[in-house]
């Protein structure tokens, strides 16, 4: 009986698809890190990217190995070219006994402005093989400010599934409840190294509390930041006005369509009721054929939603360095005074 009984629970193990938790940590080894900030660094302003190795064990996705892609081209030999050179790159990692496994990918940025539809794709046929990955994005310039500019992003459940629908109208939107800051979703990254690099990094820490780190954080100049900042608010609320003026056309022409819907409902009725005078039979009271009953196509909303979630990082990364501006600017005062 015992032996039926682990028979049985071995079966519905194997045949029974257990629930999969919710993805709640990205866990780096601080030796990815420095790999994903070494490459950025080095090409900058240029935009890089690159694949993350791992595991996927519960409710944290662990980042333990990456490599580089080579810089993207418009011509197909070349992206053949990189397409063969990742394949060969998770070979050799495998028989040296490393994680190969694909668990996402890296890409730095430029003052943060990641949030395009070209995003959104790569995530797309990333989801076809892997069931969860994230995308690291790593922002060189805001760095420059003394902040680990690194985060940790997935698309979420219900965006995934109005996109492979391809349906972004208005009526979509309101029935999932799905609106400009339900399409990413970031995850919080936890560092780890292992007790051997722990204990190295002890030994290697200067006699001084104080670090490279520390005297960027008191750099009184923020101004290029800013001033680059709000350049690229500027072009982004160009570019939502751009999208309001296509919804305005939209609903310009839907309500002269619908005007001239029920002029043309008018004429035939009263077309009817003289043929019903007269003993004829009624025509109907729609044409297909008629080019104003011809539905109008609703312009996708994605490119909005993304241009406000842009609009509003850019607003966080503005509030929140000129609120450490201040800071620093009262605590030189106050050192003057002193």
């Amino acid at each position: 009986m015992a032996t039926g009984a682990a028979t049985r629970s071995f079966l519905q193990a194997a045949t029974s698809e257990e629930a999969t938790p919710p993805l709640r940590v990205v866990q780096i080894e601080g030796l990815v890190i420095l790999k994903i900030i070494k490459h950025c660094k080095e090409f900058s302003p240029a935009l890089v990217t690159g694949q993350l190795l791992g595991l996927d064990v519960g409710s944290i996705l662990e980042v333990t190995n990456c490599f580089p892609f080579p810089i993207r081209e418009e011509d197909e030999e070349i992206e053949a070219e990189g397409a063969n050179y990742q394949l060969e790159m998770m070979r050799c990692l495998r028989d040296v006994n490393v994680d190969n496994n694909t668990v996402g990918w890296y890409q730095s940025t430029l003052f943060g402005s990641y949030q395009t539809v070209e995003l959104i794709e790569t995530f797309m046929n990333y989801q076809e093989n892997i069931r969860r990955c994230v995308c690291i994005i790593y922002d060189p310039s805001r760095s420059n400010q003394g902040v680990l500019a690194l985060k940790a992003l997935r698309l979420s459940d219900s965006f995934m599934e109005l996109y492979r629908s391809n349906n972004f109208s208005g009526e979509k939107l309101r029935e999932r409840n799905l609106s400009w800051v339900d399409i990413f979703e970031e995850i919080p990254i936890k560092v780890s190294n292992s007790a051997l690099i722990r204990a190295f990094m002890t030994d290697l820490e200067a006699d001084t509390p104080v670090s490279q780190c520390d005297y960027d954080r008191l750099q009184l100049s923020s101004s290029p930041f800013l001033e680059r900042n709000v350049e690229f608010l500027i072009e982004c609320m160009d570019d939502l006005s751009v999208e309001q003026q296509k919804f305005q056309f939209y609903y310009r022409n839907l309500s002269r369509q619908q005007a001239q819907q029920q002029a043309w409902l008018q004429k035939r009725r009263a077309e009817n009721i003289a043929r019903k005078n007269t003993g004829e039979e009624p025509l109907p009271e729609e044409d297909p054929s008629n080019p104003i009953f011809k539905p109008i196509p609703e312009p996708s909303r994605l490119e909005s939603f993304l241009i406000t979630n842009q609009i509003s990082n850019y607003c966080n990364q503005i509030n929140g360095v000129a609120g450490q501006s201040f800071s620093r600017l009262y605590l030189m005062k106050a050192l003057h005074e002193n």
